[in-house]
């Protein structure tokens, strides 16, 4: 016999294997049971023909199972990329529920580690929805029950993983809420602890997402504080949550930097109640035989293909990496540069105490030349996104504006680039950015050219772009005043760029322009335009017809199509 052939096992050595194999796991108790050498139960895996048997699907999934928690076991802040890959490469769809229990334990003998679970969770909730929802699930089921028991460590446990899943957007913040309130309806020694440590957790989060319930549960725990009939040791405890609150949960952060690895527009948020009917699927967790076992592995292997991608198709990546490295010609297309400036820039701005300690700090940034753009939008974009203008943005603008002329030309690009695309903010966005650009032209920072592209009529304009007009003229008012800013625009060297807001020629558009500052409250700008109407529709009825004369001299009056939010 040739040494190269290989002796297939006979039908007896089969049914050996699948004996022994079926006394092993009789054997196996909650403990692990008998143990079997790893070579000794991979070469036994191999021999076995049938991958559809009972005997291999059950080595399967004790493998599946030691694989999990394995993995589980080993991440940590600096390998999370390289588990996530591990623990995608392993069929989740069918080990949802031993994932799920072995992160809960993990994470319940290591809390410490929770916000670390929490990324995991994170990054697998983007290409398995079913996995975060089963986990967050199980959570608030293990909450329910332990509360119902008082057993205060599960209850902890609990808490501190749903806060954090709360923090990375992977279960709705109503959640969390609701337990806040459950915990103080009540108010214990033990639950007070609690809702101090979960609102300590999640604090950071609430503020920014749900800030009026938020203050209703400072409120209660303001309430129970006075009450006074829980231990002075958890009245301190309150005492450093308020402080804490004060201190905008600067040692609390709800994501670290380190475990931000989700984008925004990827996250999934499951939406659970207390109150809801949970089913926690617990027959996940247990063997069971799958007649179709090879199709379905086989479907979870072109799932994982499409998510972490071909090894060949990698290597391949590789190759064409190592030889621009060797051509010395390498161009960075994920634009990382500039995610990581307008990172640098936001921290900077939101850091500093007022604008000139933070315009000197920009300006020590080593900048590229191409990117002072994005810095003037990166100031607009803060200031649309505060809830009430801010003047620290205008200060900060103004200052750029004055110390390089290259910086009034890219604030002037910026302002035609958000008037064309203003329908794109929503109200109060443009109401911020509009008083930000009317302080830069009540301070000269830019030159009021720019509002060249303003064209006012009921064709050129937009509802959002008539209400940026709005604020804007309406700020410029207020700091000039109407004679002030009426002598201003009446100017003879600005007249040319303020000839698509004050028309001269045209009766429809005097009219519509005419209408339109009556009804913000600006009417005594269109003085001079009242009068040029006037002649206008006075020559109409000189060389027009009849029914011409008739329709001129009806009275100035808004076109339908005209809108303008007053109330705004």
């Amino acid at each position: 016999m040739d040494q190269g052939q290989t002796i297939a096992p006979s039908s007896s050595r089969i049914r050996r294997l699948e004996r022994m194999t079926a006394d092993y796991w009789r054997q196996m108790t909650r403990t692990g049971g008998a143990y079997v050498p790893p070579k000794r139960m991979s070469t036994e895996t191999q021999q076995l023909p049938d991958r559809e048997s009972e005997a291999f699907q059950r080595l399967s999934w004790d493998a599946l199972r030691r694989s999990l928690n394995g993995l589980i076991n080993k991440v940590n802040g600096s390998n999370i990329k390289k588990i996530v890959e591990e623990l995608i490469g392993e069929n989740l769809i069918r080990g949802r529920g031993l994932f799920c229990r072995s992160i809960m334990k993990a994470q319940a003998a290591s809390m410490i580690y929770t916000p670390v679970y929490a990324a995991v969770v994170a990054v697998l909730n983007t290409k398995f929805p079913l996995l975060g929802e089963l986990l967050a699930t199980r959570l608030v089921s293990q909450f329910r029950r332990s509360y119902r028991r008082n057993d205060k460590l599960q209850c902890l446990a609990a808490t501190t993983f749903i806060s954090h899943l709360v923090n990375q957007h992977v279960l709705h913040d109503i959640c969390a809420l609701q337990m806040l309130m459950l915990l103080l309806d009540r108010p214990t020694d033990d639950s007070v602890e609690i809702a101090v440590g979960l609102m300590k957790e999640v604090g950071a989060a609430l503020s920014e997402l749900s800030p009026k319930p938020t203050n209703a549960v400072f409120e209660r725990f303001r309430a129970v504080l006075h009450e006074g009939v829980i231990d002075k040791r958890v009245q301190y405890m309150i005492e450093v949550l308020f402080q804490t609150r004060k201190d905008k949960f600067k040692d609390n952060v709800a994501i670290p930097p380190a475990l931000d690895l989700v984008e925004e527009e990827d996250q999934i948020s499951h939406y659970i109640m207390l109150d809801d009917k949970l089913d926690t699927q617990d027959g996940t967790n247990i063997f069971k035989f799958d007649e179709e076992f090879t199709q379905h592995e086989d479907e979870y292997e072109a799932i994982k293909m499409e998510i972490l991608g071909n090894e060949e198709d990698e290597e391949e990546e590789d190759e064409v990496v190592e030889e621009e490295e060797e051509k010395g010609a390498i161009h960075d297309k994920t634009d990382t540069n500039l995610i990581n400036f307008r990172k640098t820039v936001y921290l900077t701005i939101m850091s500093s105490l007022d604008f000139e300690e933070c315009g000197h700090k920009i300006l020590k940034m080593n900048m590229p030349p191409d990117f002072e753009i994005e810095l003037c939008h990166m100031i607009v974009e803060c200031s649309s996104n505060e809830r009430n203008y801010l003047k620290f943005f205008g200060l900060l603008a103004e200052r750029f504006c004055k110390i390089d002329p290259i910086w009034r030309e890219n604030f002037e690009r910026c302002f035609v680039e958000v008037y064309s695309t203003a329908h794109r903010l929503e109200t109060n966005k443009i109401r911020n950015v509009s008083k930000l650009f009317g302080h830069l032209f009540e301070s000269d920072a830019i030159t009021w050219a720019v509002l060249e592209c303003v064209r006012l009529t009921e064709e050129d304009t937009t509802a959002a772009g008539r209400i940026f007009i709005k604020f804007l003229f309406q700020d410029l008012a207020e700091f000039y005043g109407i004679p002030k800013l009426h002598e201003r625009l009446s100017d003879a060297e600005f007249q040319p760029y303020f000839e698509g807001i004050f028309p001269s020629d045209d009766a429809a558009h005097l009219r519509f322009s005419v209408n339109y500052f009556t009804a913000i409250g600006l009417g005594g700008l269109t003085e001079e335009m009242r009068d040029r109407l006037k002649i206008i529709q006075s020559s109409l009825i000189d060389t027009s017809k009849p029914t011409v004369l008739a329709q001129s001299r009806r009275a100035i009056e808004p076109p339908k199509a005209f809108k303008v939010a007053k109330a705004l």
